[in-house]
């Protein structure tokens, strides 16, 4: 495992943290911080972020928003009651999980709320510093793993953004795991930019799209001409019923479909229907039919088929993400950080598209934080 230069505390707020992706994060960094499970899935915990000074798993101290009074320890169990946590992980991580749970603030707007998005921004922010003030925290992200919101119409900030606004006013580096506003809301612009903090988003890629964006490079490599590439997902759980939404289920397929036009150089036919099956709960299943031609306009047909567990995909990602970012804030990096595209189906800045690519500059980016580690501390041994 890469060690940590500091034995500092970190901190992770999660906005839906009483979601399935949340507990799943706090239940994993328990497990492997105490060596109940391996990292798999943390490309995090792979030798090539050795040195990289990122701050420790056990050093992670987990808080968040949610709308939802569900306890962790409740919402533990019946993830590993559908087989996304493994059983008896709830109880052997009871402690972390009910001292996360403590950390959770109400959320909002909710029903009849009659805040204005100042008085909103306002009191996250403040639920934000008054966590990273008492818990002794050298400092703290906002990582939104909360449900797909529609669209935004208009000025007004949807909740993502609002929770975004409420990162930046609280001092802290801001991560968008889902496909909502957030950052990219053109009011909170001038606010991001000024703000000196480091972001990263948006949409995790953990599935469909993290395959066609090694499958997209593949066909336009070997020269095969893809006249159509459509796709259907089946999930269930609490993104299955957002998605239900159209104006949700476009903002998430916008991402899938950027992915192919990026790798192949034009958007061929077809689209994703994303269906809503609750008895999947948080399982998906995600299929694809690539058209293509061949030498002398030969006529072939490529099929995929994807099986996983929506929280067990994301979450070993989004401890990445939040360790990753901690440390480029403590590096004192700013703005947004391209070089994370790896996890996004649309992220901030300007990179590639292509899976490989996207890795390559991830690896340069754990080179860049080994530097700034050696800068930092000049007698550390590399």
């Amino acid at each position: 495992m890469p060690a940590s230069l500091s034995r500092t505390r970190a901190g992770v707020w999660l906005i839906g943290a009483r979601g399935s992706v949340a507990t799943t994060v706090v239940a994993g960094c328990a497990a492997v911080s105490a060596g109940l499970h391996p990292p798999t899935g943390m490309v995090t915990e792979t030798p090539v972020f050795a040195g990289s000074g990122l701050p420790a798993l056990s050093s992670l101290v987990f808080g968040g928003h949610d709308t939802v009074d569900c306890p962790l320890p409740k919402r533990a169990e019946a993830l590993a009651a559908g087989g996304v946590l493994p059983p008896g992980l709830p109880s052997a991580v009871l402690t972390e999980l009910g001292a996360a749970d403590r950390e959770i603030r109400p959320g909002g707007p909710v029903p009849a709320d009659t805040r204005s998005e100042e008085e909103l921004i306002a009191a996250f922010a403040a639920d934000i510093q008054d966590f990273v003030e008492r818990r002794g925290l050298a400092r703290a992200v906002v990582v939104n793993v909360a449900s797909t919101e529609p669209p935004g119409s208009g000025d007004a900030l949807p909740p993502s953004s609002l929770y975004a606004a409420a990162a930046l006013r609280a001092g802290c580096p801001y991560v968008n795991f889902t496909p909502s506003t957030g950052l990219h809301h053109p009011a909170l612009a001038s606010a991001a930019a000024a703000s000196g903090l480091p972001y990263a988003g948006r949409d995790g890629k953990t599935g469909q799209t993290l395959l066609r964006s090694v499958l997209g490079p593949m066909f336009a490599q070997r020269a095969l001409a893809v006249r159509a590439w459509s796709g259907t997902n089946l999930l269930g759980g609490g993104d299955g019923a957002s998605l239900a939404d159209p104006a949700a289920a476009a903002a998430k397929n916008a991402g899938k479909e950027r992915v192919l036009a990026d790798t192949l150089g034009t958007a061929p036919e077809g689209e994703v229907h994303i269906d809503d099956v609750p008895a999947l709960g948080d399982w998906k299943t995600a299929w694809d039919h690539v058209a293509f031609d061949g030498f002398l306009g030969t006529r072939m047909v490529l099929q995929t088929t994807w099986q996983g567990c929506d929280s067990a995909l994301a979450a070993p990602l989004v401890l990445d993400l939040a360790r990753l970012v901690l440390r480029a804030h403590e590096a004192g990096l700013s703005g947004p950080l391209g070089e994370l595209g790896f996890y996004f189906k649309d992220p901030v800045g300007d990179g590639p598209a292509a899976l490989g690519e996207q890795y390559a500059e991830l690896a340069g980016f754990a080179g860049r934080l080994r530097g700034a580690r050696t800068a930092e501390h000049p007698g550390v041994p590399r």
